[in-house]
């Protein structure tokens, strides 16, 4: 992510153009967006559905996406959103082992931590010419299935620099040998509406034989952390705990997983070219 804040105002104002800025260059829907139904591969460990009306980013077109909007990215990320990008969601496999279920997720202590490593992090964002975030609280709190291994919580922000609120909802399904991280990006007045139509995607969602959690065996890696850690950064966190390269695993833990977006909230306007573009 080398973009700079005034690329971003760039992209914002190409958001508010009106209609007629549909003939015009967009970077975001020059990416080379594969469009559903098909199943797509999300790295070795799992496949999703894309149902008609969305669109699928293999890990390097997702890259650009990220860096288009101020978002550090990470190696096998891959994005899967409606093609009007209501909202996105990005999909990683962390493999850190299986990860035992059965501790205790304290969420004040929690978001504490999470806020603490956002205001580490802000400094990375700052040396990137990016704009600072801060943690405003729980959209809602941390809560686990134990039926289908999923966890999810839900944390809102405010960008410093134009006071706009944000909120990312975050889904860690927990597998064999990993965990695959699933957060998503919609307006915060449309959480509720986007997480049922994210839910209903992740219907299409299998973790690869071999790698599904029902399926760990006696010899097996076992991750040396817990839930709460998966909440609060999982590895990075645990190893800036015990001291190893504190302020860059802090950025990692906390300012790397809180994705921003300018392409949300522009719905209409970005609708219209992926349908261009299909013609």
């Amino acid at each position: 992510m080398k973009r700079t804040v005034q690329g971003l105002l760039l992209l914002l104002a190409l958001l508010s153009i009106a209609a007629d800025a549909a003939d015009r260059p967009n970077p975001i829907t020059r990416l080379e967006w594969q469009y559903g139904p098909q199943t797509a591969k999300l790295g070795d460990q799992a496949q999703i559905v894309v149902p008609e009306g969305f669109a699928y980013l293999s890990a390097a077109e997702t890259k650009k996406f990220m860096e288009l909007n101020e978002n550090t990215s990470s190696e096998g990320e891959y994005l899967v959103a409606p093609q009007n990008l209501q909202w996105f969601t990005i999909f990683r496999f962390d493999p850190v082992g299986f990860v035992k279920d059965d501790d205790t997720i304290d969420a004040a202590a929690l978001l504490k931590s999470i806020s603490d490593s956002q205001t580490a992090g802000n400094q990375e964002r700052k040396n990137r010419g990016w704009t600072t975030l801060t943690i405003k609280g729980w959209r809602f709190p941390p809560r686990y299935d134990r039926q289908s291994n999923l966890l999810e919580w839900a944390v809102s922000a405010k960008d410093d620099a134009s006071n706009t609120d944000i909120v990312n909802y975050n889904t860690r399904l927990l597998g064999r040998t990993g965990v695959m991280e699933v957060t998503l990006l919609t307006e915060p007045e449309a959480l509720d509406g986007s997480v049922r139509s994210l839910k209903d995607l992740l219907k299409g969602y299998s973790f690869t034989s071999g790698e599904k959690y029902a399926e760990f065996k006696s010899g097996d890696h076992v991750a040396e952390f817990g839930l709460a850690a998966l909440i609060a950064g999982g590895a990075a966190a645990v190893a800036a705990k015990k001291g190893f390269f504190t302020v860059v695993l802090a950025f990692l833990a906390g300012a790397g997983k809180f994705i921003v977006a300018a392409v949300v909230g522009a719905a209409a306007w970005v609708g219209s070219l992926f349908k261009k573009k299909n013609r």
